[in-house]
């Protein structure tokens, strides 16, 4: 591996020219694309396997022109202080907007709250629903245009109108934030390197590198059908990875020019060494996030598989484009350990020859191994007791900003109708089997009024053939409560005794219900998945560091800060704590797809630290050094880089804590706050006092093992070898 990597640095340094012209093609072919690929459709979310989605796909079946997958839209209306909606003035007002919302094409129905009963008991409140034909991202300008001058309209007549539903929907923002978090990690890199030159180098290919990611997963949005949180995920990951890949190589070109070898051997040996840590470290990531498919939620794979292609396309850039621009750069890249004029180069140190702060942190480190060990544990375990209260669900108009008008059309729904209008229940019977399916829709409807915590039971409505029927039920608590999420189940319950009594199949769907089972599912394969892609990410590491214990280390590693992650997490969106600082408006259940997505990422970036970091150790292990010794050379090497590499990281994910989008913001924290408890407690604490406790125990791999795993020459021992035949080649000669 090594010395591969190493003719490759070799021949990109070389052939600067065609590998430039090669990467700034590929970004133009994929910039080309996806400025001429048609605009995507409606991005469907489908859950195979759950009931949801079995009465979904049962609605599309027997209710054809339903248009069950339509987006929808529901205009409320308040009157103004001490009047009525009944009053004659806002009434006429209501039913003049609702015949203007009839109007557009795309309207497949529009409900009048007079003759639908939708006005609050107290007649302040009434709403309108609007269904379309079309998906909230298939809807034309033209039809929300409209949506919402019909609206303003009814405001302008002294009435307060708010728009919910998906009808509205918008792609998520990120804000000003994630500028700032690019500008942090310019700021780190210009400081580690100090270098202009050498700091822009990773910005400018990670750039790249999340250009041709974001540009060629918008050039195929329509056809594979990838919604905007793709190119959000996308973006956070190949930013972070590709800025800390190029990070290791340019550090460890500048370690290798400063040791006195020329440029082209430098970046040959620095590709060839800090490259075979990036490739592993990349594949890690690759492995977590194409590991998200076992979950079999077609969405979750999608992000998976994207930002995985994104982190390849990263790695690829790092061991090629990094090289040609080294060449390009020449002298203006300075070996470690000087700076450029601009930034305090030529001046003397106050004190030549002191040790960095990373030996010195090693040093303490593994003079007290015990102490460290032990402060890093429980503080890891402190911050990962909120996690045993954790609530996971999904977002909704409830957690949007209170300046969205979907906000304000949930709160004054839940003001007017009570919390659970906003999440109502569809129940589908399907009663084809059923030898009286109006009896069986009937005990249905009055075994569901008997429930706790029900409000409100539709009559049956049953399609033209009369074997399947949908009831609306209205719960009396939020969406996302766990009371709703006991009645959805005790509907469930109570529709197997009526398929045993009537033959009749009761199915519960809606966007409440799907919620809930999309939680459930995802609970379901954290296990499997936590097995997988530890266990694969686990056998890649015996291979890369041929130890069984280091491995073992870093993913029980990995679970302490993941665990520390999810309780600051359950801390911020679901207690409440800094939420005002974050701008978290409405805390609630953490996002169900938080746990497996953060085990995902977050195993795979760890990864990046442990490697980048161990395999200096074991660089140093391997060339002689006693093993407290070579923890400290390791630190020495590498812990600037990797606390660069980590800050940066925490930068940029942070910038999409600013997003407009519950899920990207959740996200952005929880990825933030696990990087920094992986990077500074478990790899720059936990890692050198199990390393230094262990001593020789720490590399131990039996003998048999040893012979059957393949030397991947992680540490560039093969580099050592192939230096010397050529300076033997060199001299022979000489000798002649």
């Amino acid at each position: 591996m090594a010395t591969f990597l190493y003719r490759l640095g070799r021949l990109s340094f070389r052939r600067r020219h065609l590998v430039a012209l090669i990467w700034v093609a590929l970004l133009t072919l994929a910039g080309v694309g996806a400025a001429s690929a048609p605009t995507p459709g409606a991005t469907s979310f489908s859950i195979p396997g759950t009931e949801a989605q079995k009465a979904f796909d049962l609605l599309e079946q027997r209710f054809p022109g339903m248009s069950a997958d339509g987006a929808t839209a529901r205009v409320v209306f308040k009157a103004p202080s001490g009047e009525k909606m009944t009053d004659p003035g806002n009434k006429a007002t209501v039913k003049t907007t609702v015949r203007e919302l009839s109007d557009g094409s795309e309207v497949a129905s529009v409900t009048d709250p007079y003759q639908a009963r939708a006005v609050s008991k107290d007649g302040t409140i009434a709403y309108a629903q609007v269904k379309y034909k079309v998906s909230g991202m298939e809807l034309q300008d033209a039809g929300k245009d409209a949506l919402k001058q019909a609206a303003q309209q009814a405001r302008d007549a002294g009435l307060t109108v708010e728009i919910g539903g998906d009808a509205l929907q918008a792609v998520p923002h990120t804000g000003t934030s994630e500028v700032i978090g690019i500008a942090v990690a310019a700021v780190v890199l210009v400081i580690t390197f100090g270098s202009l030159l050498a700091a822009g180098l990773p910005l400018l290919t990670a750039i790249i590198g999340v250009g041709i990611g974001v540009a060629s997963i918008t050039a195929l949005a329509s056809t594979l059908d990838l919604g905007s949180t793709t190119s959000t995920l996308a973006t956070m990951i190949g930013l972070a990875v590709g800025i800390d890949y190029a990070l290791f190589i340019v550090s460890r070109y500048r370690a290798e020019l400063a040791e006195g070898r020329d440029r082209e051997e430098a970046v040959g040996r620095a590709v060839g060494t800090a490259g075979s840590a990036v490739v592993f470290a990349g594949l890690t990531v690759v492995i977590a996030l194409v590991g998200l498919s076992v979950v079999n939620i077609p969405m979750l794979t999608k992000m998976g598989v994207a930002a995985a292609g994104t982190v390849a396309v990263a790695v690829l850039i790092a061991l090629t484009m990094i090289p040609a621009l080294l060449g390009y750069a020449g002298r203006r890249v300075r070996p470690a350990g000087e700076r450029s004029r601009l930034l305090g180069g030529g001046r003397t140190p106050r004190k030549p020859g002191r040790p960095n702060m990373g030996t010195r942190w090693a040093s303490f480190v593994v003079r007290r191994p015990v102490a460290v060990l032990l402060l890093a544990v429980v503080g890891l375990g402190a911050a990962a007791v909120p996690a045993a209260s954790l609530e996971l669900g999904l977002p909704d108009d409830g957690s949007q900003p209170v300046s969205t008008t979907q906000r304000r059309a949930y709160d004054l729904l839940s003001e007017g109708f009570g919390p659970g209008f906003n999440g109502p229940l569809m129940v589908v019977v399907d009663a084809k089997d059923s030898d009286d399916p109006h009896a069986a829709f009937g005990d249905v409807a009055d075994g569901i009024k008997g429930l706790k915590d029900v409000v409100t039971v539709t009559p049956p409505a049953p399609n033209k053939a009369g074997d399947t029927a949908t009831i609306t039920v209205i719960p009396g608590s939020k969406p996302s409560s766990v009371a709703t999420e006991n009645l959805v189940h005790a509907i469930r319950d109570q529709g197997a005794q009526v398929k045993a009594d009537q033959g009749a199949t009761v199915l519960v769907t809606g966007a409440t219900a799907m919620n809930i089972d999309v939680s459930q599912k995802l609970n379901d394969a954290l296990l499997p998945y936590l097995v997988l892609v530890v266990g694969l990410a686990f056998l890649l590491l015996i291979v890369v560091f041929r130890s069984i214990l280091v491995p073992l280390k870093a993913a029980l590693g990995f679970l302490l800060s993941v665990m520390a992650a999810l309780g600051a997490v359950v801390a911020v969106f679901q207690w409440g704590w800094l939420a005002g600082l974050l701008g978290v408006e409405e805390t609630g259940p953490v996002m169900s797809m938080m746990p497996i997505f953060m085990v995902g990422v977050v195993f795979g970036l760890a990864m990046d630290y442990e490697v980048f970091l161990v395999t200096r150790m074991r660089e140093a292990y391997v060339h002689g050094e006693k093993p407290a010794q070579a923890v400290v050379t390791g630190f020495r090497h590498g812990a600037r880089v990797v606390t660069a590499a980590a800050v940066i990281m925490t930068a940029v994910f942070a910038g999409f804590i600013g997003s407009s989008e519950a899920m990207v913001k959740t996200i952005g924290f929880g990825l933030a706050i696990a990087v920094l408890f992986d990077a500074f407690v478990v790899r720059m604490a936990i890692v050198p006092a199990v390393l230094a406790l262990l001593g020789r125990t720490a590399w131990w791999l039996p003998k048999w093992l040893d012979r059957a795993l393949p030397n991947v020459d992680v540490e560039g021992e093969g580099l050592r070898t192939e230096a010397d035949a050529r300076r033997d080649g060199d001299l022979e000669p000489a000798r002649v």
